[in-house]
């Protein structure tokens, strides 16, 4: 009939009744009959299995119609400093940010909001973090996309956490979660383990003037990081240039002859130097070494010469030594022979038995006895 409309109001859907624009009702599941000849009438069917009420007339519902807005909405108010962590059916589903009027319909899906006071604490409680860090791709993770800060800190590392630009407290190794409602939230992660850096390629003037590259390599442990962080914009690049003076200062203050004649010292230097410097920073130096001291090419050949020229000088005074206390233990020997017949006999003896081993025929004169006796003799 003219005038006359049916609708239709299913089991999981709610009817919201306007006339003139005006909320008058909230229809129930059912069959209606409305009469609207002149189109003053309009009804806004919702599905209620999404219980998230969205309309303009949200306010004017909660102040004019309060007993229907009793009946049909849970409602939640949330001030400047609240986040709500929304549950359907038990199940977190999606975050309510600060100063959020919203209002849910009591269906079949069963809503609960948790509020959480951010004013002072705002860390994501443990029990939810894991799933808001590392929320699937669904309503809960496009409400935190830009509202939440995770952060996981590895082992053997500290979390250093700013809020507005100022150190508020230390994180140990584990899965964080930061509201950023009203802040700004930064962590910063220091490495606490044993750490290895190397000054490489450093082109150096001896005190003698002679140029050379040296290579350099440390091994140093931030322990205090707070500190560290505080004192230093950039830890490592600190660390290096303090390990870079100190070893131009070490090799300009040498010459070419003291440095490769005890390396050890370069190291003990660099290292003292660079410990006491960065110790005020929460830095502790564990160990320096010069890898490499690299010489120019022309630089290379003479000391090759000069090496080669100290030890033919070596060699020559042994040679020298050797001779001398040959000599001298030659002469010892004839004075103990001019001293000892006996022994001089025995050396006659001794000559024997060499020229017999090498000759094939012999012919004596004069018996055993002038074999004995004259064949070989020793004047002294």
């Amino acid at each position: 009939m003219f005038g006359i409309k049916r609708q239709v109001i299913a089991q999981h859907e709610r009817g919201l009744y306007l006339k003139d624009r005006s909320i008058v009702k909230i229809l129930e599941p059912g069959v209606y009959w409305i009469v609207d000849p002149l189109g003053r009438v309009k009804i806004d069917v919702y599905d209620i299995t999404e219980p998230a009420f969205a309309h303009a007339y949200v306010d004017v519902l909660i102040k004019d119609r309060a007993a229907l807005c009793e009946k049909y909405f849970q409602r939640v108010e949330l001030g400047e400093f609240e986040v709500g962590l929304v549950y359907k059916n038990d199940k977190l589903a999606t975050v309510l940010a600060p100063a959020t009027r919203q209002l849910y319909w009591k269906g079949p899906v069963d809503v609960r909001v948790e509020v959480q006071d951010i004013a002072s604490d705002f860390e994501i409680p443990r029990a939810v973090v894991r799933l808001i860090a590392n929320a699937r791709a669904n309503e809960l993770a496009v409400a935190v996309r830009n509202t939440v800060y995770p952060v996981e800190v590895a082992e053997q590392s500290v979390g250093l956490l700013f809020v507005d630009g100022e150190l508020v407290k230390t994180l140990q190794p584990g899965l964080y979660a930061f509201w950023k409602y009203n802040r700004t939230v930064k962590v910063e992660q220091v490495d606490t383990r044993l750490q290895a850096m190397e000054v490489s390629g450093q082109e150096i003037l001896t005190k003698d003037k002679v140029s050379l590259r040296a290579n350099l390599a440390a091994q140093y442990q931030i322990t205090d990081p707070v500190t560290a962080v505080k004192a230093l914009v950039d830890i490592t690049g600190t660390l290096y240039r303090e390990l870079q003076f100190a070893l131009r200062a070490s090799i300009g203050t040498r010459t070419l002859d003291t440095l490769l004649g005890d390396k050890g010292e370069l190291d003990r230097v660099v290292f003292e130097t660079v410990r006491d410097k960065v110790a005020e920073y929460g830095v502790v130096m564990k160990s320096v070494g010069v890898k490499d001291v690299i010489l120019p090419g022309e630089m290379k050949e003479i000391l090759n010469q000069v090496v080669q020229a100290e030890k033919a000088a070596q060699a020559n005074i042994i040679k020298r030594r050797e001779e001398t206390a040959a000599t001298r233990s030659l002469l010892n020997t004839a004075r103990l022979m001019d001293e000892n017949p006996v022994l001089l006999r025995l050396k006659e003896l001794e000559a024997l038995e060499k020229i017999t081993e090498k000759v094939d025929k012999l012919t004596v004169f004069g018996g055993l006895d002038g074999v004995m006796k004259e064949m070989v003799k020793i004047n002294v």
